[in-house]
């Protein structure tokens, strides 16, 4: 003990993490590093350093303003990309608590996870990879912001950047914790989407597969709460974060049912097609004319690159008003008179 009481309060944080986390997690000093050395903090650990880089960015504060599903919604309860980015938060973290895991670094990686989503959702990233060469995937724009684009780049761990990366379902995270977001992702979507998807009248309760419902539950709680303990209960039966069987075909189920009745052809998607337009235009429009595109941006030499980064870091908001000023002509205030 007084040994632990001389070192500073990282190292003792440090020495915590060491005592307590499972022989699994990721130990904050035994971090591979950051792509430039530079001193710890000497309060913070490494990955608590990155989760406060990630709040504090400019890019963190734009997802508030993002679709997540609903493009444009008129009501207030609807989620948006930066509520989307809590829950994932709240549900990943609960699981990396009972499983002994690095919560700071399950943290950090869920609050990064979505920083270079597009405009307007998924609609905007379609087009964005469909039309810029060699196309374009969030998770990679994600871990281009906070190596290049948000203020030169945010130095982070490589454990971070990892788990930022390989958070869709078709990857492999290097880590535990980033595992554990990759699940806590798609528990978050699917549950959260159905639940606005019912809030917009786009499905009624009655509408969900009913196989999937007996495994789960009938309510947002009792579904999330459901499959939440079967990581957990698995997890620790199989020494890796871990989800099969049962709960897991239930939620395919889920995923494919909001494919199927929400995300390709729903009143939830009737203005897609203007948002896909607003964004290969403004594309298009900013590849032209890369001098238009200032700031952090006018290092990026390539246009199209360029464009390309600026047009995907964009909110909703943000891109209309931007569509409006390339291609809607301004009213002229000549007096009658």
């Amino acid at each position: 003990m007084a040994q632990f009481e001389k070192l500073g309060i990282r190292e003792q944080t440090e020495e915590l993490e060491d005592r307590t986390l499972s022989p699994i997690a990721v130990r904050s000093f035994k971090s591979r590093g950051r792509l430039i050395e530079e001193e710890p903090c000497p309060i913070r650990t490494a990955f608590q350093r990155d989760r406060d880089r990630i709040i504090h960015s400019k890019a963190f504060r734009r997802l508030k303003d993002k679709t997540q599903v609903f493009i444009a919604p008129e009501a207030d309860h609807y989620r948006t990309r930066l509520t989307h980015t809590f829950e994932v938060c709240q549900i990943a973290r609960t699981i990396a608590r009972a499983l002994r895991l690095n919560e700071d670094l399950t943290e950090a990686i869920a609050l990064g996870h979505d920083l270079g989503h597009t405009p307007f959702g998924h609609a905007g990233e379609e087009v964005l990879n469909r039309i810029h060469p060699g196309g374009f995937e969030h998770n990679r724009q994600s871990l281009r912001v906070v190596d290049v684009l948000e203020d030169g780049g945010l130095n982070l761990t490589w454990e971070v950047r990892d788990g930022i990366k390989c958070h869709p379902w078709r990857e492999t995270p290097s880590t535990e914790e980033g595992r554990c977001v990759q699940l806590a992702d798609r528990i978050a979507y699917v549950n959260h989407d159905i639940d606005d998807a019912i809030r917009g009248g786009v499905l009624r309760p009655e509408d969900l597969p009913a196989e999937a419902i007996r495994v789960l539950g009938k309510t947002h709680g009792e579904r999330i709460n459901t499959l939440v303990r079967a990581v957990i209960g698995e997890s620790l039966e199989k020494g890796r974060v871990s989800l099969s069987g049962d709960c897991l075909e239930a939620l395919k189920i889920l995923r494919e049912f909001l494919f199927d009745r929400v995300y390709i052809d729903s009143p939830a998607k009737k203005e897609e097609d203007k948002a896909k337009g607003v964004v290969e235009a403004l594309y298009h429009y900013y590849s032209r004319h890369p001098e238009m595109i200032g700031g952090s941006y006018s290092a990026i030499i390539d246009p199209q690159v360029r464009a390309c980064d600026y047009v995907s870091g964009m909110t909703d908001r943000f891109a209309i008003h931007k569509y409006r000023l390339a291609f809607v002509p301004s009213t002229w205030g000549l007096d009658p008179s």
